[in-house]
């Protein structure tokens, strides 16, 4: 199996890089980190009857994804990069059509991520959160449902971060953001009956007009220094009511991406990939080694 290794600012994915067929079992095996390939998830693509190239999207432990912004954004480089892929396209992912550019001199690809949504039939969440106080974990937290084509919890925790500290600026490990519990309350979240499908959970403080810092738990992946859709969600919430005013720039432990948002919601993410390596394995993924 050949595989192609890239990271969106610290979140890592493993591109299919040959015609195997892969299945849940094969993906929770690549993507060990000690027994494996690792990463943060597996990009396959797929055919398309709607758009120039398919994807499919699988999570660490097997479960697949509708929508990733740090995804989009490697499998696009490694369309032009390997595929001999022109450098702008469409992709069908999740039931939707995004639009990629990869712009050559920098390296940054853009991506039109779609728009967004916070209708509870559509986020899906269980009622409308805007802002909405949540017991977790015995504390209450702010929560904002957003879709982006998958499901996000927003969560602004300004008033929970020291006041000395709200003024940094961030710039990745060391954010205030991480003297909180975030972890535990990302994986109460994920899994809270408010979300039938589970959902991605962003942690918030509000750095300036247009600066935002953020901590991601990732549905089915759990803690990951990026997210591209999360960003997205983050700033939607955060131009939405008014706490930030588009374009936003949004750090986190990984690095940082710029998200513009239109009045209707529309979103585009902008930010850099860089290929790891090309890996070919040396045993069947998704057989138990013998």
């Amino acid at each position: 199996m050949r595989l192609v290794r890239s990271h969106g600012i610290g979140n890592d994915y493993l591109v299919l890089d040959s015609d195997h067929v892969i299945d849940a079992e094969a993906v929770r095996a690549l993507c060990d980190r000690h027994r494996g390939v690792g990463g943060d998830g597996v990009l396959e693509g797929v055919g398309s009857d709607v758009a120039d190239f398919g994807l499919r999207i699988w999570n660490p432990d097997g479960s697949q994804a509708e929508k990733s912004g740090n995804g989009l954004r490697i499998f696009a480089r490694y369309l032009v990069d390997h595929c001999l892929a022109p450098l702008s396209f469409t992709v069908e992912v999740g039931g939707s059509v995004v639009g990629c550019t990869v712009h050559a001199e920098s390296g940054l690809v853009t991506v039109q991520m779609g728009t967004a949504t916070v209708s509870p039939a559509e986020v899906p969440c269980a009622r409308e959160l805007v802002d909405s106080p949540v017991e977790v974990a015995g504390v209450s937290l702010r929560l904002n449902g957003v879709g982006m084509g998958n499901p996000h919890c927003v969560v602004f925790v300004d008033d929970r971060v020291q006041a000395g500290a709200r003024a940094r600026i961030p710039a990745g490990p060391g954010d205030p953001l991480d003297a909180l519990p975030w972890r535990a309350w990302g994986a109460d979240l994920e899994v809270h009956p408010l979300f039938p499908n589970r959902t991605n959970v962003q942690f918030v403080r509000v750095v300036d007009r247009h600066t935002l810092a953020l901590r991601v738990w990732e549905r089915g992946a759990g803690e990951t220094l990026a997210s591209g859709s999360s960003s997205c969600a983050a700033a939607v919430a955060a131009v939405r009511s008014g706490r930030v005013a588009s374009p936003v720039k949004v750090w986190m432990a990984g690095g940082a991406l710029d998200i513009e948002v239109s009045e209707s919601l529309a979103v585009v993410m902008t930010g850099p990939v860089q290929e790891i390596g090309v890996i070919q394995t040396s045993r069947a993924f998704g057989e138990r080694p013998r």
